[in-house]
């Protein structure tokens, strides 16, 4: 069991895992203890979340916990967890049935095994906020706007990380110019910024909005939609799980949801290989109009576990991206290099670190 005194414990709850670790200080640098577990069937996650968590981490040493809070609203700031906080979270499960309702089962049980332990909450919509009016904007009718149906944005934890690892790596002057960042994993996204601050994202409202993704569909024609109600007369319910969980690399392949497994039988399976294919042309075409929205394009960053570690995704994606200044450096992409292009456009692989993110904005709201 590790301990660290005056440690901050970043929590970061996904769809399927928990990723969980202990920052060495106030001013959070070093590891100290991680580790990802899996929920398999939810139940009492949080309570036997904080079973398996209190055997890696001795909590007496822990001065805060972080949270990832996948849905922010309006809010966009870290803030402490108190009571009229978790009355406002609990009224935005509707937008986010499928984050908010782990998120907040976590936060709860750290409140009654921890009733003293300070909770902060990190908003992975954060980094959108302040997007141009018509980037948040839907094309439906105005009303619904007053109702909290817009574009927010996710992975936002990690596209600030990103930012400030491109500007340490880069310097300052790469990280204020029209830079393109491709989150690629089981869930995927990308983000235009310029000038440090985000203009565009793919992902809108939900999260299986954007790009094709390990199960979610990302972008659909909503006349599809419209369809399997009207036709086969869906449920909501039906329809939310072939959206988020029976769609995207796994729907098309039929077999798998890992990049991985799927280049390693396109070659035998048309199927593999069309998953392929599609997820990659789907991301570039993103690139494409990132780069329209921004006016060009001066580097692009490669994250998330399927940017960061496949190189033939990477290379497929740079594909018929010579217009824009893309040059791939083959040699350099096949060793994961930190810079691996050889054009006007650097193209970057930057290894993002949501935990580290969250614990450094945990110790923002507990500085003096």
């Amino acid at each position: 069991m590790k301990r660290q005194e005056g440690g901050i414990l970043a929590i970061n709850a996904g769809s399927s895992t928990i990723k969980v670790a202990l920052f060495e200080s106030v001013e959070p640098s070093r590891r100290v203890a991680d580790d990802v577990i899996e929920l398999g069937k939810r139940g009492d996650a949080g309570g036997l979340f904080l079973g398996r968590l209190e055997r890696l981490v001795d909590l007496g040493g822990v001065r805060a916990v972080g949270h990832r809070v996948a849905f922010g609203m309006e809010h966009f700031k870290p803030e402490r967890v108190t009571p009229a906080l978790l009355s406002k979270l609990r009224r935005w499960l509707v937008y986010d049935p499928d984050h908010l309702p782990l998120e907040l089962d976590l936060i709860e049980a750290f409140r009654r095994r921890r009733r003293g332990l300070v909770q902060i909450v990190c908003y992975d919509t954060a980094f959108h906020q302040g997007m141009p009016r018509a980037a948040k904007m839907l094309p439906i009718p105005r009303g619904l706007e007053a109702q909290g149906i817009r574009r927010y944005g996710f992975h936002g934890l990690s596209y600030a990380y990103l930012m400030r690892e491109l500007s340490r790596a880069a310097g300052s002057a790469a990280a204020r110019g029209r830079v393109i960042l491709a989150h690629l994993g089981s869930g995927s996204s990308l983000a235009a910024v310029r000038g440090g601050k985000s203009v565009d994202t793919s992902m809108g409202f939900s999260t299986a909005s954007g790009v094709m993704m390990g199960t979610r569909t990302g972008d659909i024609d909503p006349g599809v939609l419209c369809y399997l109600l009207r036709r086969h007369r869906w449920t909501a319910e039906r329809l939310i799980r072939m959206v988020h969980h029976e769609s995207g690399l796994l729907g098309v392949s039929e077999t798998s949801s890992d990049m991985r497994e799927l280049l390693s039988r396109e070659g035998s399976d048309v199927r593999a290989a069309e998953a392929v294919d599609l997820f990659c042309r789907q991301v570039r075409k993103a690139i494409g109009a990132f780069a329209a929205a921004l006016g060009g394009l001066d580097t692009l960053v490669f994250s998330g576990g399927i940017g960061e570690n496949s190189a033939p995704i990477r290379e497929r994606v740079c594909e018929g991206l010579g217009f824009l200044g893309v040059r791939l450096d083959r040699k350099r992409n096949a060793e994961r290099a930190g810079l691996i292009s050889k054009g006007r456009v650097a193209v970057r692989v930057i290894r993002t670190d949501e935990e580290l993110m969250i614990a450094r904005l945990a110790a923002s709201v507990l500085a003096p």
